[in-house]
């Protein structure tokens, strides 16, 4: 065992350039981190110094890190694609998508039947604008306000005065079973409980994912069944519908996310904290906040320091992202992009550029390795060349 942690940091949608699929998505050109860098002048030293940049052309520079970016191999551009490949899970048949004409008829009136609510929306939208136009709506008929967003997802908005968020909760519950039908299967149903007035409707922070569970063992199983932490931060565990997690730790924004994940830094674990980092996807991607977006990134920088104090002589830190979306195309929705991979570890003697990944699964194979425990069914470990 090389290494006794290993910290793995999703930055969710954090692309570096189109795959070699690209056009099969309708996704030719696309580059989040790239384009956002031509658009915004990026102050972050920290990840610079980790090679960050040096992975949207993937030139050579001295680098405090290991770097390379990593193909996606597993269809689709959803977060659930994107996580089952990072934990190699091969998942061969994608997520129904309904971004095109919303959803089907006899779904909407299965779930009115089943949950005895009025059914309104069937938008394909963001949720700001569905909140601006169909919010007092929601109120008025106690009715569930049902839309879809960049990606195969069932949003479920309701107001927390007209449906209490467990309600809520128990519903989607409810909807997540209707859609296990392989016709209606989204990778996820998500609760979007909402508060205020007329107006000035605003999400809450008590969303919630109802996922599947993963179609095969991953690398989490894996390393529960051999007594190895996985501790999951965000909305990690309800990626794999907590299978395969020994913790745990809620969060309400990247920054909190982040102070969570450098507090556990400093407990004496052996195993995997995994944290996603969804508001560069939410906040800004979808909301084409170029701005917004960059900002982000550099709080991100300032968190990074935290890290490098936090960090033991025998941890792995990595960075990565699940897919891409890049908010300068004319579309908002995730675009089919390579991923970058940033390893940091105090013991690296002369880390530099590697070469390739051929699947975002070689992750999970490495963090395998590096445990001597039975590789996932797909990925190539790459732990034999960090030195």
């Amino acid at each position: 065992m090389k290494f006794k942690r290993v910290f793995l940091v999703v930055l969710d949608s954090l692309g570096v350039g189109e795959a070699i699929d690209a056009d099969k998505y309708g996704d030719q050109g696309a580059n989040t981190l790239g384009h956002i860098a031509e658009q915004y002048p990026l102050f972050i030293p920290n990840l610079k110094k980790l090679g960050f940049l040096n992975t949207i052309s993937m030139t050579d520079a001295p680098s405090e890190a290991y770097y390379t970016i990593a193909r996606p191999t597993n269809p689709g551009n959803d977060s659930l694609d994107g996580h089952y490949e990072l934990m190699g899970i091969q998942n061969e048949v994608p997520f129904q998508n309904f971004t095109e004409n919303a959803f089907p008829r006899e779904l909407l009136e299965t779930i009115a039947t089943v949950t005895r609510k009025r059914i309104i929306g069937n938008l394909v939208a963001d949720g700001e604008t569905v909140l601006e136009r169909l919010g007092d709506k929601q109120i008025e008929y106690d009715a569930l306000l049902i839309y879809t967003s960049n990606g195969s997802n069932l949003k479920v908005a309701a107001h927390e005065d007209s449906i209490p968020v467990e309600k809520l909760h128990e519903i989607c519950q409810v909807i997540r079973e209707i859609t296990t039908k392989e016709e209606w299967k989204v990778g996820r149903v998500v609760a979007k409980p909402f508060v205020g007035k007329n107006g000035s409707y605003r999400f809450t922070k008590e969303s919630k994912e109802f996922a599947l569970d993963p179609p095969k063992k991953g690398l989490l199983d894996t390393l529960m069944e051999n007594k190895y932490s996985t501790i999951c931060f965000g909305k990690v565990a309800d990626c794999f519908n907590g299978r395969g997690v020994s913790k745990v730790i809620k969060t309400r924004s990247n920054l909190d996310g982040l102070n969570k994940f450098t507090d556990v830094m400093t407990k004496n674990f052996q195993g995997l904290a995994f944290i996603n980092l969804s508001d560069f996807d939410s906040d800004f991607a979808h909301k084409k906040d170029v701005e917004g977006y960059a900002k982000a990134i550099e709080e991100l920088d300032v968190e990074v320091a935290i890290m490098f104090n936090k960090l033991n002589n025998d941890d792995l830190l990595i960075f990565t992202a699940d897919h891409g979306c890049d908010p300068t195309m004319e579309s908002n929705r995730h675009t089919r992009e390579n991923v970058p991979v940033i390893l940091f570890s105090r013991s690296f003697k002369e880390p530099k550029r590697l070469p390739i990944l051929e699947s975002m699964a070689d992750i999970a194979a490495t963090i395998a390795d590096n445990f001597e425990i039975e590789p996932p069914e797909i990925g190539t470990s790459f732990l034999d060349q960090l030195n």
